[in-house]
């Protein structure tokens, strides 16, 4: 079991870290896009907007939270900064 919490293994537990921050970022930023457009325009936006900007939302969820868990890594397991 302490073969799991080794140095070696800190690209799992970030990988790890990414992927449960993912889905939730990922909404975050979506329901923040659709809200924001939905106040400038003043109406829901139509399907095939909410879905683009569904992949924008994946995109920027993907890499800022592979940064975030990257550094977070780095940090924790070498005591160092990023």
């Amino acid at each position: 079991m302490e073969a799991l919490f080794s140095p070696e293994l800190k690209w799992l537990w970030s990988a790890a870290l990414g992927l449960a921050l993912f889905f939730p970022v990922r909404q975050l930023i979506w329901v923040l896009s659709v809200r924001r457009l939905q106040r400038r325009t003043g109406e829901l936006p139509a399907d095939a907007v909410r879905k683009s900007l569904k992949r924008h939302a994946g995109m920027t969820s993907l890499l800022l939270c592979l940064v975030c868990a990257a550094a977070w890594g780095s940090i924790v397991w070498t005591g160092g900064g990023p």
